[in-house]
């Protein structure tokens, strides 16, 4: 009977560090936040304004989650910078949008909500890129931050973050076709960008993938 109920007691110690995770992800700030680190280090202000949080509540999830391990921090000067705490949070986090794309009928709709907000815009396969982009028919854009781009990218995209993007298609000759990615499927600002260079006259392109969907495939 003792060692049932060690067996027991040790179960029971090991899915209450499991639900250690589970909390932190019933937070969907606390989601974002990951999210926005799997493309990048970033300082506590910069994560407060891109979720548009205050610099202390970004603080209290931050602690939540540097409490479970899911992201760890380094001193630069003055300021904390913060990263995920293993390449395999990723991996958990593309697990988890996965399976909530699988389960959820919501998801899909929202992205298809999305997308009827921009007709005009044509979504390309990565397939259909690959076979583009080894022609040099096609220019790929990360609109991301460049620091974002600096940590991961699609092999042979540019840098040109979105503020950026007017001042760089004066550069570009108009019969050129462009295409670009941000941080995945629900990323609006590629659907903006897109449009926006279709309607500068360039034939343009979003790529549903972010730079992990696309690496991993």
């Amino acid at each position: 009977m003792n060692s049932i109920n060690t067996d027991t007691s040790i179960k029971e110690r090991v899915y209450q560090q499991y639900a250690r995770i589970g909390k932190c992800l019933s937070s969907d700030k606390r989601l974002e936040i990951m999210d926005l680190l799997s493309n990048g280090s970033k300082s506590v202000e910069c994560l407060a304004e891109q979720t548009g949080m205050s610099v202390a509540n970004v603080s209290r999830h931050l602690q939540i989650l540097l409490e479970a391990r899911l992201v760890k921090f380094s001193k630069k000067g003055t300021y904390a910078i913060y990263s995920l705490g293993d390449p395999a949070v990723i991996d958990f986090l593309m697990s988890l949008w996965n399976v909530s794309e699988n389960r959820l009928s919501d998801l899909p709709r929202i992205k298809e909500d999305l997308l009827k907000q921009y007709e005009g815009v044509q979504t390309i396969s990565k397939q259909e890129l690959l076979q583009k982009m080894e022609t040099n028919a096609v220019i790929v854009l990360d609109i991301r931050p460049r620091d974002e781009y600096e940590a991961e990218h699609i092999q042979g995209a540019l840098s040109v973050p979105l503020e950026e993007l007017d001042e760089y298609l004066h550069t570009v000759p108009c019969h050129i076709e462009l295409a670009a990615y941000c941080r995945g499927p629900y990323c609006s600002y590629t659907t903006q960008a897109v449009e926006h260079m279709q309607n500068r006259g360039f034939t343009a392109y979003r790529i549903d993938e972010g730079v992990h969907e696309w690496n991993r495939d």
